[in-house]
This record gives C-alpha cells, structure tokens and sequence, in this order.
C-alpha cells in the first residue's frame, strides 16, 4: 500500500515539476523576439486557441539560429537540420515551420555547383585561407591594402562599385589580398570566385570539345564578385581574348559587377600582351578595346615589396 502511495505522490510531483517546466518554456517562447514579432504581424489571422495549440512549433522555432546568427561556421550549424533555418507560416488554420537553406547553406552550395564546373577554382591553401589579419601592412603596401579594406567597406550588393586591379613584382602577395577580400566577403556571405587565368583559358579552350563552353563562361559572368588571378601569365590568343574574356568583361560592365585582377603587368604591359596572338600578330584596337573594359572595372594598385616567396 505504502509503496502505491509513494508512486501516486512521485507522479504528481513528476507532474507538478512538467507543469512548471511548461510554464516556464512557454513564457520564455512567448516573450521572444522573433515570436512576438511574427504573433504581431499577423495578430488579424490568429486565434488564442491557435497560438496554444502551436507551442510546440513555437519553441522549437524560438531555439533555432535563424540568418545563421548562434551559428559560427556551416560544420557548426546548431539547428535540427543542418543548413536549414526555420519560418513561421501559417497554414490550414494553424502555425507551422518550413525550413530553407540559410545564407551560409546557399553559399556552399553555389561554391560547389561551381567547383564542379570550373576546376580551375583551385588556388594555393594559402590564398584560400588568407585574411587581413596576416597581412603585413607595411609602408610598400598599405596604399593596396587601404584601397582593399575601402572597397569592403563600402561594397553593398547591386551597388555600382569598382574592383581593384593589383599589379606588381611576382611575390610581392598580390594574390593573397584577393583571397583576404574574398574570404571578408564570404563572412558577409556575398559569394565570389577567384580563377586563375592561365589555368581557366586551357580549361575553357577544352570545353568546346564536350560543350560546356557556353554554360561555364555564364557561370563566371554571373558571380557577384569576381577575381582574375594572374591575368598576363597566359599565352594570350586572339580566341582566348576575344571569345573568352571579351564577352565576361562586357557582362560585367554592363551589369556594373565588381571585378578583380592581379597582374606582373601594368596597364601598359597587359595592353601590349593582348595585343599579340601566338602567331604574333599586332591587333592593337581588340586590345584597346579589352583594356577600356579592365579600366572601366577596376582602379591600378601597385604592390610593391620584397618576394614574399623566397
């Protein structure tokens, strides 16, 4: 008998503990900011009973990184489905969640669609993981870095913004400043793309065989922010710079998309690069007509300084 009391008293105290813990995870939901705002915003299609009936839904809602903000990488995601944040909807006279993919989720995915489009993606770890908190800023490069962090500073999506065309000695990090920017932009989670020029002429020159050409100049035509590394160290051909570059640099003037460059040449000496194809033929006014567009995209930076190399 003793025993069956003391079962009947620990249920209800079991109980009584649920009822608190309830009450306390229900204040705590309600007084959300996300909740309340969304209960706000479409206080004309709920009811008492409906919001009751949805707590659960709320709580879990009221707990997720949403726009990836208790989130401190994509590996790191805390919510239920990785990649996924949650929304409050309403449907057939109650409250749901959907879940999308969160910015960062976006992001990989793009990079991926693209990695497997153009190989060429493939730059050295080191530029790949730079930042501007290793740049050594000194009296030889702070003009490239000052210009790098005003572009960050001021670039808004959409906006009409020049990029930067870095030129300078072989080693001197010009690349390095375009992996610091980018990887700035991807903690904004603005997508960008840095090829390296030599590496994705040969490619695309290879695309006309399995017609892909056409889809992947588009791919990098279209990219909010984009990086040409090493623009000069190619075998330049009248294709390559008619055909290939022509076309992405006249997308992306029109469309007032920030462009990067680095270069061993000054504007002279790319001018004058473009203007001979392998079989050395002098075809200034397609060159000229190239190098209008680089200016149009971006301002010259020198970088100087010692090889960084070795």
């Amino acid at each position: 008998m003793m025993k069956k009391i003391n079962d009947t008293l620990k249920r209800l105290a079991g109980k009584e503990d649920f009822q608190k813990r309830y009450e306390m995870q229900r204040r705590e939901t309600m007084n959300h900011p996300d909740v309340r705002a969304f209960l706000r915003n479409n206080e004309a299609d709920l009811t008492t009973s409906m919001i009751e009936k949805s707590m659960v839904k709320l709580y879990e809602y009221s707990q997720q990184s949403k726009e990836c903000n208790k989130c401190p990488s994509l590996d790191g995601c805390v919510n239920l489905m990785k990649g996924y944040h949650p929304e409050l909807v309403i449907q057939r006279g109650s409250i749901d969640l959907q879940y999308d993919k969160c910015p960062r989720k976006v992001m990989d995915d793009e990079k991926r669609k693209n990695q497997k489009l153009i190989q060429s993606l493939y730059v050295p770890k080191d530029i790949l993981h730079a930042s501007f908190d290793s740049i050594y800023a000194d009296d030889e490069r702070i003009d490239a870095v000052q210009k790098a962090a005003s572009f960050l500073m001021n670039y808004k999506p959409g906006s009409k913004q020049k990029g930067l065309y870095f030129y300078g000695k072989f080693g001197v990090g010009k690349s390095y400043l375009l992996g610091a920017i980018a990887n700035e932009l991807a903690n904004r989670k603005v997508p960008s793309m840095i090829v390296y020029v030599p590496e994705l002429l040969r490619e695309l020159k290879s695309s006309i065989a399995d017609s892909t050409l056409n889809e992947k100049i588009a791919t990098i035509q279209k990219v909010p922010v984009l990086m040409f590394d090493d623009i000069g160290a190619e075998t330049m051909s009248s294709w390559t710079r008619d055909e290939v570059l022509g076309p992405i640099l006249q997308f992306r003037m029109l469309d007032s998309l920030p462009t990067f460059f680095t270069s061993n040449f000054d504007l002279q000496g790319l001018e004058h690069h473009l203007s001979y194809s392998q079989r050395g033929e002098e075809e200034k006014l397609k060159a000229r007509r190239i190098m209008e567009r680089i200016k149009y995209l971006a301002e010259p930076v020198q970088v100087e300084g010692p090889n960084r190399r070795g």
